[in-house]
């Protein structure tokens, strides 16, 4: 227990089981409990949202609750692939949420300040799921961003040592414990080299639930057309003209001359004939910036933009759009 209350700056630990293992791969798979997931590594989250860009926004916002957040937990078992290697991941159960990589750099000395709970495990492999429980205040964890619900996915510490000349090597140790259940855990933590020094540090990664942000968009036909504006829910990071399509939206205007040819038809979001083209009423700032082809083919329009070239939810950003779809057709 010495050892453990070094770790977490406490005298007792909390442990909580949950029925959650149906996810898991069956007690004989090959995975080991220090072996898996080592890949993770080279996958760590730069705040870097794919199509959304870097954020623009408090992502704190799109947190769960430790209760929804106990209750959306799941692990797959992923074949390899080129980005990860064969492995156990955790995933979230809601659709509608995302599972997000953080990395936060704490103190060694005097624990983690960290309560954690299993809330799925009991297996003899050592799989399972453990997260965060609780943030202790005045820990080294405090403040420091880490949040209940957290999984701690990974651990990485640095100490140097003579090499027996005058130079200094570094030592790293990493740590995967994505997947493991609590006793799992916490022999990962144990297997750490011990703190040398008061200015020892440790880096820990860690998986988060959140909701994805949601546009809330208005659609409006042309007048003539006599059809009733229509409401969507779109997520950041989808492309607009692909998510308008895939909901059954009529997008492509038929009557447009394409810009690059002069002929019709589209050109299959290569973002040159401008058949997809959508006027911007509200929520122009939640749109992707345009790329130079498109501003330079929408120079007389700025209040237009191609579908097929926009992002919806730019900079991880909600809020609500009015978009006009086939605007040339507004203007006769």
């Amino acid at each position: 227990m010495s050892s453990l209350k070094t770790l977490f700056g406490i005298g007792a630990l909390f442990l909580r089981l949950l029925n959650n293992v149906e996810a898991f791969a069956p007690n004989n798979n090959n995975h080991g409990r220090m072996q898996h997931n080592t890949a993770l590594f080279s996958q760590q989250q730069s705040l870097y949202y794919a199509a959304a860009g870097a954020p623009s926004v408090d992502m704190d916002q799109y947190n769960l609750s430790l209760e929804r957040s106990t209750n959306e937990w799941s692990a797959v078992v992923s074949a390899g692939t080129a980005m990860q290697e064969e492995g156990i991941y955790l995933k979230a159960r809601d659709k509608e949420l995302f599972v997000d990589t953080l990395q936060f750099t704490l103190k060694r000395e005097g624990g983690l300040g960290l309560l954690l709970t299993e809330i799925a495990g009991g297996r003899d492999d050592g799989v399972g799921i453990t997260i965060v429980e609780e943030v202790l205040a005045g820990g080294n964890s405090d403040k420091s961003g880490i949040a209940p619900g957290d999984s701690i996915v990974a651990l990485t510490v640095s100490s140097t040592n003579e090499d027996g000349g005058m130079d200094l090597q570094e030592l790293r140790t990493d740590v995967a414990t994505e997947c493991l259940g609590y006793d799992a855990t916490i022999e990962a933590l144990t297997s750490l080299p011990p703190v040398a020094s008061s200015d020892d540090e440790i880096t820990l990664t860690v998986k988060r639930i959140r909701r994805q942000p949601k546009i809330h968009v208005r659609l409006q036909y042309p007048p003539d057309l006599e059809e009733p504006d229509v409401s969507i829910e779109l997520f950041a990071g989808e492309n607009l003209r692909r998510a308008m399509l895939t909901r059954g939206i009529k997008l492509n205007d038929k009557l447009a001359e394409r810009f690059d040819s002069g002929g019709t038809g589209d050109c299959g979001s290569d973002g040159t004939c401008a058949t997809c083209v959508v006027g911007i009423s509200k929520g122009k700032d939640l749109l992707s910036p345009m790329g130079q082809q498109e501003g330079q083919i929408l120079s007389k329009k700025p209040r237009w933009r191609m579908a097929c070239k926009a992002v919806v939810g730019y900079g991880m950003a909600e809020g609500e759009m009015t978009l006009q779809v086939n605007p040339r057709q507004w203007e006769v």
